[in-house]
C-alpha cells in the first residue's frame, strides 16, 4: 500500500509539473504574438476632434499591448490646430515606431497633415500623393490648416501675412512648430518653412529627393519590406525594425468616435442647438409638458460639449439668441413687423458667422440656416402667437367649459336644495342655496366632481 500511495504521488507531481510547462509555454506565446502585432489606424477626411480622439486613444492601446510599431494610413486635406497638435503629442511621446504613409494613389497630406507627417518616426508617402500647403488660416479666433484661399496671393508676395500682426505671430509659431518637427528626425527643415510661409507643396518622389520624407512605396507589403532591418529613433534610442513575421491589426473607429464624428458636425451641431432652443421655449410657455424640456436638454448639452471642440465665434451664438428673444417678443407685443424682421436677421447673422471657416467640412449649409430662419420665424411668431392668444378665449371643451354655462332645472329645489339640471342636453346633479322651481333658467357657478353648484340666472343678472 506504501509503494502504490508513492506511485499515486509521484504521478500527481508529474502532471502538475507538465501542466505548469504547458501553461509557460502558452504565456511565452501569447507574448511572442503581442510583439509581433503592428496596429494599423487610418485617418480620412478633415482632422478634427473625432479624428484625434480615434487616433490617441487607439494610439495609447497600441503602446499598452505592446505592439512594435503603429501604422497611420492617411488622407487628409488639413484640420483643427488643437486636434492635430493633440495627435502629435501623442505620436512624439509614443515609446514604439508611429509610421505615417500617405496613401493610396491621388491622396494627400495637406497642411494638419503636412505636420503630422513631420511627426511620425517614419514618413512614407505612396506615389502619386502630395503633401504640403501647411499655411494656418485662422477663423473663429482660432489659428487652423486648412485649404488657404490667400494662399496664391502669399506666393506672390511673400510679405503678405506679416499685413496682420496676428497672422505674423501664428504664421512664426507655426513655422517654428514645424521646424522643431523636423529636426527631431533629421528631415528638410527649410523646405518645411517653405510649406507654412509659401504654402509650398511637393509630390511624393520630390519629397523624398529633397528628405522630406524616408520612403516612396506602392503599397504596405513594399513599405514593410523597405523598413525590415531599418534602425528607427524612437524616444532617444535606436530600435531596428524587424516585421518579417508581424501580423497587422486594423482597428476601425468604435462607436464613441462615430458618434463625436456626428455631434462635431458644425450642421448636426447647429441642429442640435436649435432644437435646444425650441424645446426650452416650448417648456416655458407651457410650464409641466416635461417631454419638450427633458428634449431641449439633452439636444443643449450635446451642442454645447460640440461647440466647444469646434473654432466658435461667440458672437455668432449672441446673436442667434438675440434673434430668437426677438422672435419671441414679436409674439408677445405685435409690433407690425418690426423685431420679427429684426430677429429672423440678427438669427441669420448669427447662423452665418457662427462657425466662420474655409475648412472643408466645417461650414454650415446656407440651405440649412435659412430653414431654420424661416420655420423659427414661423414657430416664434405665428405659432408661439397663436398660442398666446388662445389663452384668452373662451373654453370650450372638458369640464372647465360647464362655468357659466345656462341651464334648465328639471326638479324643485327645495329642503334639501338640491336637484337635477339640464346643460347642453345633459341631466347633471346640483346644488343651490336658494330654492328653485322646474323650468327655472339658472346658471353654472362651480363644479365638485359630477356634481354641480348653480344660482338662478336672475339673481346673476340682477347682480
Amino acid at each position: 500500500m506504501l509503494i502504490l500511495r508513492n506511485i499515486l504521488l509521484l504521478l500527481l507531481l508529474l502532471s502538475s509539473s507538465a501542466g505548469g510547462t504547458v501553461s509557460s509555454v502558452d504565456m511565452a506565446t501569447t507574448a511572442a504574438k503581442q510583439s509581433s502585432v503592428i496596429i494599423q489606424l487610418q485617418i480620412n477626411g478633415v482632422i478634427g476632434p473625432a479624428s484625434a480622439d480615434y487616433i490617441e486613444r487607439n494610439l495609447q492601446k497600441a503602446f499598452d499591448s505592446q505592439a512594435i510599431a503603429v501604422l497611420i494610413k492617411m488622407d487628409t486635406p488639413g484640420g483643427l490646430d488643437a486636434s492635430m497638435r493633440g495627435i502629435i503629442k501623442k505620436i512624439i511621446s509614443a515609446p514604439i515606431p508611429v509610421i505615417t504613409y500617405v496613401s493610396p494613389g491621388g491622396a494627400r497630406a495637406a497642411s494638419a497633415g503636412t505636420y503630422i507627417l513631420y511627426a511620425s518616426h517614419i514618413a512614407a508617402m505612396a506615389p502619386a500623393t502630395n503633401l504640403g500647403a501647411a499655411t494656418p488660416v485662422q477663423i473663429g479666433g482660432f489659428a487652423n490648416f486648412g485649404d488657404d484661399k490667400d494662399s496664391a496671393d502669399q506666393k506672390q508676395n511673400k510679405d503678405l501675412p506679416l499685413s496682420n500682426p496676428m497672422t505674423h505671430k501664428i504664421v512664426n509659431d507655426a513655422s517654428a512648430y514645424i521646424r522643431g518637427l523636423a529636426k527631431i528626425h533629421g528631415r528638410n527643415e527649410q523646405w518645411a518653412e517653405q510649406a507654412v510661409r509659401e504654402a509650398a507643396s511637393l509630390s511624393a518622389e520630390e519629397a523624398l529627393k529633397l528628405n522630406v520624407i524616408d520612403i516612396v512605396a506602392n503599397d504596405t507589403a513594399e513599405l514593410f519590406k523597405q523598413l525590415q532591418g531599418r534602425k528607427i529613433n524612437v524616444a532617444g534610442k535606436n530600435i531596428t525594425f524587424a516585421s518579417s513575421h508581424s501580423e497587422i491589426q486594423i482597428i476601425k473607429p468604435d462607436w464613441r468616435s462615430r458618434f463625436l464624428a456626428t455631434i462635431t458636425n458644425p450642421s448636426v451641431a447647429y441642429i442640435l442647438l436649435m432644437i435646444g432652443i425650441y424645446g426650452l421655449v416650448f417648456e416655458f410657455s407651457n410650464p409641466g409638458s416635461i417631454v419638450p424640456g427633458t428634449i431641449a436638454g439633452i439636444c443643449l448639452l450635446l451642442a454645447l460639449y460640440a461647440l466647444q471642440l469646434l473654432p466658435v465665434n461667440y458672437a455668432g451664438i449672441g446673436l442667434i439668441l438675440l434673434g430668437v428673444a426677438l422672435m419671441i417678443a414679436e409674439a408677445f407685443s405685435p409690433s407690425f413687423g418690426i423685431l420679427g424682421f429684426g430677429g429672423v436677421s440678427a438669427f441669420v447673422l448669427g447662423s452665418v458667422i457662427l462657425i466662420d471657416t474655409e475648412l472643408p467640412g466645417f461650414g454650415i449649409d446656407l440651405g440649412l440656416i435659412a430653414g431654420f430662419a424661416v420655420s423659427s420665424a414661423a414657430f416664434f411668431i405665428i405659432a408661439l402667437g397663436l398660442l398666446i392668444n388662445s389663452r384668452h378665449r373662451p373654453i370650450v371643451s372638458g369640464k372647465e367649459q360647464m362655468l357659466g354655462c345656462m341651464g334648465i332645472a328639471e326638479d324643485d329645489f327645495t329642503g334639501s336644495g338640491s336637484g337635477m339640471i339640464r346643460v347642453h342636453s345633459e341631466s347633471w346633479r346640483a346644488t343651490c342655496l336658494q330654492p328653485l322651481h322646474k323650468n327655472d333658467k339658472v346658471r353654472v357657478t362651480a363644479i365638485d366632481g359630477l356634481v354641480l353648484t348653480v344660482l338662478p340666472f336672475n339673481n346673476q343678472e340682477e347682480a
